[in-house]
């Protein structure tokens, strides 16, 4: 097949572990006779140094014309002095805005061979494989008014939880459809003892479940579900919840792989292209040291593959190449210990596109 994809590196790492996703997709396209045609764009801290803004309107334009977009990383110590609305940051959630991408799928499988990496016991951690599936355009990230004002002679501040029933109700929908897909089991996220907006999510999941009669559903406040994700991550099959609450869960239940250096999401949308990227930060510490863990991106691009291009066989090739270096002993310096031998971020992207030749 042909398609155009945009590749926005981004900042700190996001371009070292891009360009072994590129590398990774050269390698799809041989291996697999297809054609993919790659353009590049600005985002985030690099866009605000050339042309003074987080998302460029070429920028965008570039990803709306393409059938997907992979996605590197944005921020940095660099640019934390500025306003807030020109942050590095408010390119990432202008992106997801303008491509309409709502639902954020982050996978989270605990690896065997890697179960020695993550503070969890191996017997806490076996069996453990979840999808969390986040909203991401309302909830308190996209509410007005949000700023800074003054009251009775103090500043005071102002951020409002603001979410239609739509938006509530395409993205649990999806959490369904995914629950009925694997396991059947729906755990909805919420905080409906104190929040007016949880309530009304917890009623619009409790319609929708009626639509899914084959799907068991279960309610947890969102403080409930931050400790059973550590004391029995294995109960747990498709998480569905809003914005804010699915940001900090998907970041805590990313420790239980052993490293965020593991994890790719998916953000898509109704139509349109989705966005795609690892979802760890852009770790500016390490940059162009050829210490970074590009797996989350190579498996971002399984991910790519699979939702936006529909390329069901080729993702399975590519996450068995990753299992394949993973279970010959291959790990970057965020997986071993001090004593344990590592390889680098470009070792690593030659190593899973050795075993992706080797084994189609």
């Amino acid at each position: 097949m042909r398609a155009t994809l945009t590749v926005l590196p981004g900042d700190g790492i996001g371009p070292e572990v891009t360009a072994q996703a590129e590398k990774l997709l050269a390698t799809v396209e041989k291996v697999f006779s297809h054609e993919f045609h790659l353009s590049t764009g600005l985002i985030g801290g690099a866009a605000l140094d050339v042309l003074g803004t987080p998302l460029p309107d070429e920028t965008l334009n570039l990803c709306l014309h393409s059938d997907a977009v992979l996605l590197g990383a944005v921020g940095g110590p660099k640019w934390e002095e500025l306003p807030g609305n020109r942050r590095p940051e408010v390119g990432l959630l202008e992106l997801r805005k303008g491509l309409g991408v709502f639902a954020n799928l982050r996978p989270i499988r605990v690896w065997t061979e890697l179960s020695a990496a993550s503070p969890l016991k191996p017997g806490v951690l076996a069996g453990t494989d979840m999808v969390i599936v986040r909203e991401l355009t309302g909830g308190l990230y996209f509410g007005v008014p949000r700023e800074r004002r003054r009251e009775g002679g103090e500043l005071a501040v102002v951020d409002t939880l603001h979410y239609t029933e739509r938006e509530m109700e395409r993205l649990i929908r999806l959490g369904f459809a995914m629950a009925q897909d694997r396991r059947g089991k729906l755990t909805s996220v919420d905080k409906a003892n104190v929040l007016e907006s949880s309530r009304m999510w917890r009623e619009v999941v409790q319609r929708i479940a009626h639509e899914f009669p084959e799907v068991q559903v279960q309610h947890m406040l969102v403080d409930s579900a931050a400790m059973q994700l550590v004391l029995n991550p294995r109960q747990f099959d498709v998480i569905v919840t809003e914005n804010l609450f699915g940001d900090i869960l998907s970041d805590e239940a990313a420790t239980l792989t052993g490293s965020i250096g593991m994890l790719p999401s998916a953000s898509l949308g109704e139509k349109g292209p989705g966005l795609y990227e690892p979802i760890h930060g852009s770790a500016p510490d390490i940059a162009g040291l050829n210490l970074a863990n590009p797996l989350a991106t190579l498996l971002s691009v399984a991910m790519l593959l699979r939702h936006s291009l529909k390329l069901n066989r080729e993702a399975e090739a590519v996450e068995q190449a990753v299992m394949s270096t993973i279970r010959s002993g291959y790990r970057t310096r965020d997986l071993t210990d001090s004593e344990q031998p590592w390889i680098g971020t470009q070792e690593m992207g030659d190593k899973v596109c050795r075993f992706l030749r080797e084994e189609v």
